[in-house]
């Protein structure tokens, strides 16, 4: 018998047979929840729940654990100049600052009805209250907050006044129906004679879609498909309507929030922190400010406010034409609230002319990177005349969402239809091999749902996507899986993780932190479990043999482990044998290897073989290295 090393490649391979991974690798074939550092697997660290606090009528921070309303789309975090740090965060239906663990609701209100008298209607035992406000103008499923109602029917006034509010059921143009977290306990019609109801934006201004809906009007599908005058299937559709989202941007020590498609807001933190933002066309001196804007970002280092995909110019009284998604225009440097152009300042427009929408643009050290849904464009300060200059890149390399694209060191990395693409100076795709395992298993609808993340510590950037295989099926799912790419050792990984938007350290915030679909937000790299509970991580490396052309079959007696552990850590070795590449699999194990293990025992034959590594506790933290095995040949049966 002898020893022998069994030393694999970094990185997943998933676009080839394991056999041939292999062969030409090896390679590793599978993972989850595990990395590359130096070129060897391992485990990532864990994260734990942060919380955060809401606010009881008076705007006090209660001990009650707060969650975000609706699903977080973006978050920007900064540090003012006061020294507060804050988080700001977009869900498909809110705009949130969360400041000193306590969150504050700053989502724009469309209008306030002062004075209502008596308009709450309650039913002992229910806990529907239904509210009449004649011409209240809202949707199905938008927000209201209540203010200065009287207890009514047993339901007690801290509860109807609560700062979350209230999602409405429609009901007619004068009335609607929200539920207390109370039932009454009688009959009543009251609520005081000096309430008033704030109404949040909501599907009126872009905001309340969780996910893309396929277009099913005229013209779907292609021609002669199903029957005249029958509502079309979903699968017939090619076209997908968006979700809401947001772009969130710092001016100063102020946020600049954009709705997606719709306008833009701006929230002062020298006011009140319970202030709600305000649109900036509303703000003394605004300027043709656009009343729709695809995306926004600030351009470096000139600051300029971009807004792209962008209602047209009409007049400096602040009036706005109609939308045209591939405009970009831009307001006089450092005033974000003039964009209509003079010869004395430095405002102007240009229209992109190849693709039908923008779709994504990020700002970097020197340009301004754009991605229509055809082509990545170029935008750059060159000053007097022009003041921007715009170049082509690329056609056929667009991102595939608003926030699938990122910038790193100068680079920026993207997430595209059916590749993953860098921009240093020039377009290149990024060689991936999973990359066809990642986009046949993506579901296309929601693919405007993918949100980039960056992990500097190590140096990893990371899309999020909705899988095949989400638990919620095609019903309002959210991502579920990630595909991560090591720019400085060109590895990639994959896994499972459910986030939804992501941030990376940051100043006083060391470690990268994440919102989960479900509203809670993360620190990650911290500790090694799921905020208590246990991590299942593992890898599966590619079957390989012994001899160079697999002609023998072979016993595996010993292995000689090589992982550095913690001292907690327990890790399980699976040893998977097969006598041909289509044969059926023989599975060995689980062995067990701590950090105190020199030794496994096996009695493992066959002419292939395939190691998988798995650890399923709350404490394990491991790496691997290069291990041996012990082999003999046993025959060529």
């Amino acid at each position: 018998m002898s020893l022998q090393l069994l030393k694999y490649n970094a990185g997943i391979v998933k676009d080839t047979t394991e056999y041939s991974a292999g062969k030409n690798g090896p390679f590793y074939v599978d993972s989850d929840l595990v990395r590359f550092v130096n070129g060897y697997p391992e485990k990532i660290g864990g994260w734990e729940k942060d919380k955060f606090y809401v606010l009881d009528s008076a705007g006090e921070t209660t001990s009650t654990e707060a969650t975000l309303t609706g699903i977080g789309r973006k978050m920007v975090f900064w540090r003012g100049v006061d020294g507060t740090d804050r988080i700001a965060v977009g869900t498909h239906n809110h705009l949130y600052i969360i400041q000193n663990n306590a969150i504050y609701d700053i989502t724009p209100l469309r209008k306030t009805t002062s004075n209502l008298s008596n308009p709450l209607v309650v039913t002992n035992g229910s806990t529907t209250i239904t509210v009449t406000d004649n011409s209240h103008g809202a949707s199905d499923g938008d927000f209201i907050v209540i203010n200065s109602a009287t207890a009514t029917g047993g339901i007690s006034a801290e509860t109807i006044n609560r700062m979350a509010g209230y999602q409405i059921t429609f009901i007619d143009t004068n009335s609607y129906s929200i539920q207390s977290p109370d039932a009454a306990t009688s009959g009543a019609t009251g609520g005081g004679t000096t309430i008033d109801i704030k109404y949040l934006i909501g599907a009126a201004e872009g905001l309340g879609t969780q996910s893309a809906s396929p277009a099913l009007g005229w013209g779907v599908g292609g021609w002669g498909e199903s029957t005249w005058n029958t509502p079309r299937a979903l699968s017939l559709s090619q076209v997908n309507l968006e979700n809401s989202s947001w772009s969130l941007n710092i001016w100063g020590e102020d946020l600049i929030a954009n709705v997606r498609g719709v306008r833009i807001y701006y929230w002062d933190t020298s006011g009140l922190i319970t202030a709600r933002a305000v649109l900036v066309s509303s703000l003394a001196g605004a300027a043709s400010v656009p009343a729709e804007v695809r995306a926004t970002v600030v351009s470096f280092p000139d600051r300029h406010f971009i807004a792209a995909g962008a209602s047209v110019y009409v007049a400096a009284d602040g009036s706005s034409g109609t939308l045209d998604p591939m405009l970009v225009r831009w307001s006089t440097q450092e005033d974000f609230t003039k964009f209509a152009p003079t010869a004395l300042n430095t405002a102007g427009d240009q229209r992109l002319e190849v693709g039908t929408k923008i779709v994504a643009l990020v700002n970097t050290r020197e340009e301004t990177i754009i991605s229509t849904d055809e082509a990545i464009y170029g935008m750059t300060f060159v000053g007097d005349p022009f003041i921007f200059s715009f170049r082509l890149l690329g056609t056929g390399v667009s991102a595939i969402g608003l926030n699938s694209m990122i910038a790193i060191d100068g680079n920026t990395y993207w997430m595209g239809n059916r590749s993953f693409y860098i921009y240093d100076g020039v377009i290149n795709e990024i060689p991936c091999p999973l990359k066809h395992f990642v986009f046949d298993r993506l579901q296309t609808q929601f693919f405007d749902k993918t949100v980039a993340g960056h992990n500097v510590e190590f140096n990893e950037v990371t899309w999020f996507y909705v899988s095949d295989q989400n638990t919620a099926g095609t019903t309002n799912p959210e991502p579920d899986s990630y595909v991560t790419y090591n720019y400085n050792e060109k590895v990639w990984s994959i896994g499972s993780m459910d986030r939804t938007v992501w941030n990376d350290a940051f100043g006083s915030r060391e470690k990268p932190f994440a919102f989960s679909p479900q509203g809670f937000l993360y620190n990650h790299e911290t500790g090694t479990s799921d905020d208590g509970a246990a991590m299942t991580a593992f890898i599966q490396a590619s079957p390989r043999e012994i001899t160079a052309e697999g002609e023998n079959l072979y016993m595996v007696d010993r292995v000689i482990p090589d992982a550095t552990m913690g001292a907690n850590s327990n890790l399980s070795l699976f040893m998977n044998t097969r006598k041909y590449p289509n044969a059926s699999e023989t599975v060995k194990g689980p062995f067990n290897i701590t950090s105190t293990t020199e030794k496994i025992s096996t009695r493992v034959k066959g002419r292939q073989i395939a190691l998988k590594f798995e650890s399923t506790g709350t404490q394990d933290e491991w790496r691997l290295g290069d291990l041996r095995i012990d082999t003999k040949i046993a025959g060529m049966r």
